[in-house]
């Protein structure tokens, strides 16, 4: 695995897009600049690891957009040692973004060939979460209450279970819709039953599925 002067630059170029396309968290955008994006995509697709797009990885799902996680990531204000719950490791990009950011991450992926492709990269990488081959929609009740919740899979709503796993004032972030579009949406949880809910514009992600494969 190498990080080349090459490389480096074209994330920082791809760092600089994000930048005057509205993403102002300089704490995402060092950490973007930072991990190399180009070790969770297959070899011969390092060109394409600095684009902003998303690209197809294993077992039918893609590495998000870099736009996409540099938002995601700002919705959910993450501060040092935040406990955070993602829902889908994917690639595990988004999960190293999190954690050089400083968040102390709880993975749960329902596809055994990213489960376990992603923890080899993130570990290389120095990058520790607690990752689990698990149905997404269940989350983990038994660690949480989470500070933040990362849903990183199009949801046909927003699933009441994770939402119970919330701590009062946390955030959850997530796109919800039909499969071809979603609504990025951000819930802060007021308190037991109140939530304020911010409607962040239109995606697409693929669809949140419910079981493990």
């Amino acid at each position: 695995m190498i990080d080349s002067y090459t490389h480096k630059g074209l994330r920082e170029r791809l760092v600089n897009s994000l930048r005057e396309k509205g993403i102002n968290k300089e704490n995402v955008l060092d950490a973007m600049l930072k991990i190399p994006r180009h070790f969770f995509m297959a070899n011969g697709f390092e060109e394409r690891a600095y684009q902003d797009n998303a690209f197809p990885i294993a077992a039918g799902q893609t590495i998000s957009q870099p736009y996409t996680v540099a938002f995601q990531t700002s919705l959910l204000e993450i501060k040092p040692h935040d406990k955070v719950l993602e829902i889908g490791t994917g690639s595990g990009y988004q999960t190293a973004v999190l954690m050089e950011i400083g968040a102390k991450v709880y993975s749960l992926e329902r596809q055994k060939e990213l489960y376990k492709s992603a923890q080899l990269i993130l570990r290389k990488l120095g990058y520790i979460p607690s990752c689990f081959f698990k149905d997404g929609y269940e989350g983990l009740p038994t660690y949480g209450p989470f500070d933040k919740i990362l849903i990183t899979a199009g949801a046909p709503e927003m699933p009441k279970s994770l939402l119970e796993q919330l701590k009062i004032g946390g955030i959850i972030v997530a796109p919800i819709g039909k499969s071809d579009s979603q609504d990025m949406i951000k819930m802060t949880r007021i308190s037991e039953t109140e939530f304020n809910t911010e409607n962040l514009g239109k995606f697409a992600f693929v669809p949140m599925l419910k079981g493990k494969k």
